[in-house]
């Protein structure tokens, strides 16, 4: 939390506790070992500065990310965005869900799966169009740049 809270007063908008082993964890360990923890630390950040917690590999995860108190939460390419909602709560924003494999793919396949994704966000405030993890080393810069323009042509940001 003060590592965080150091961000913050250094400028950060927003912070974002990012996960990537929490997938390994069933429902009743996550709950029982990260969930009361992830709790404090969330409620011991700035009042006023969203949250986005981030969990991958296991959707059965995202109600109880949601528990903890996050403003939003990430979710992976392994679950559709109405199911993620369904599962976080039509009151949480989600994070997601594009495959970081998607990167490498063609422009046309690329596009394509950008525009499922926000077809299934249905312009519904709340989704923020992200990967629904880290961007792979080889990912050719110019298709990271390419996503970008693509997601913003499509959803006229």
């Amino acid at each position: 939390a003060r590592y965080l809270n150091a961000q913050i007063a250094a400028g950060a908008q927003a912070v974002q506790l990012f996960d990537s082993w929490a997938g390994c964890l069933g429902p009743d360990d996550y709950r029982r070992h990260v969930l009361p923890t992830m709790q404090q630390l969330i409620a011991a950040i700035t009042p006023g500065v969203p949250v986005i917690s981030f969990a991958t590999g296991n959707p059965q995860l995202l109600q109880l990310l949601s528990a903890a108190g996050p403003h939003v939460v990430g979710v992976d390419w392994r679950i559709e965005l109405v199911d993620a909602w369904q599962l976080v709560g039509t009151d949480r924003a989600v994070q997601g869900n594009l495959d970081p494999l998607a990167l490498l793919a063609d422009r046309d396949e690329l596009k394509r799966r950008s525009k499922a994704i926000l077809a299934q966000a249905a312009g519904r405030p709340g989704h923020i169009f992200n990967l629904g993890h880290g961007v792979l080393p080889q990912t050719p810069p110019e298709n990271a740049r390419a996503l970008v323009e693509m997601v913003h042509e499509m959803s006229g940001a």
